[in-house]
């Protein structure tokens, strides 16, 4: 796949963690991987190597400049809010229209793979009508699903799923990225949505930083496979 779009069945569920994990597995197979992230909230310039930007930033193996973080991230925010509220705080408004040209932009000046990644669930508001999904939908492009594993998350992606199938978008897999202290096993959720969906990967948390030797799942069953509905 040229380019690929990562959403989630909520916020703070590892969808940055994934990504990481994904560019850093595709580099190590020898692609030329770029990737972004157009609308970021909770955005603090004094911790930029520890957002959402900064973190794909290091992945990519790129410096970490302000320019880089213009390039990957345009839209930030600093409330840690769905973007809209974050917006709005700022006296600004998020023109969906223009995220979904810059992503347009960015997949037909790709070299090799581009990863997208999105903002919170599969359904935050950008604006007063119009959430994320509208962005995806506008770019149809294959999508990965990230979910966590902490008690709950097998109905929420469900749902979710639900909701892409429903408008026909193409998943290619869904990634458990394991929820630290939950009190169910990574393993037990993986094979319970693997029941309805394929492939199901488990992403877990505690064998290093995404990427490192003995931290990669297998990431080879994402492509080409097919789905359950």
């Amino acid at each position: 796949m040229s380019a690929i779009f990562i959403t989630a069945t909520g916020t703070d569920v590892g969808k940055t963690f994934v990504a990481a994990a994904l560019i850093r597995h595709l580099r190590q197979m020898g692609h030329e991987v770029d990737a972004i992230k157009p609308v970021v909230s909770g955005f603090d310039p004094a911790q930029a190597a520890s957002s959402d930007p900064g973190i794909l930033i290091e992945a990519l193996g790129l410096p970490l400049t302000a320019d880089e973080i213009d390039r990957i991230s345009p839209w930030r925010f600093r409330a840690p809010l769905s973007p809209d509220l974050a917006a709005s705080l700022e006296g600004r408004r998020i023109d969906v229209d223009q995220v979904v040209a810059y992503c347009q932009s960015a997949v037909a000046q790709r070299r090799d793979v581009l990863l997208i990644e999105g903002i919170g669930g599969i359904m935050v508001p950008l604006d007063e009508e119009r959430t994320i999904l509208d962005v995806m939908m506008a770019l149809r492009l294959p999508l990965i699903l990230v979910t966590g594993s902490y008690l709950g998350a097998i109905s929420h992606t469900l749902t979710a799923l639900d909701s892409l199938f429903q408008r026909d978008m193409n998943v290619l897999a869904v990634i458990v990225s394991e929820t630290p202290g939950s009190t169910v096993p990574l393993d037990d959720v993986v094979a319970t949505i693997g029941r309805f969906a394929e492939p199901v990967i488990g992403l877990p948390r505690s064998r290093g930083r995404p990427g490192d030797p003995g931290a990669n799942p297998n990431f080879g069953g994402i492509f080409g496979a097919e789905r359950k509905r």
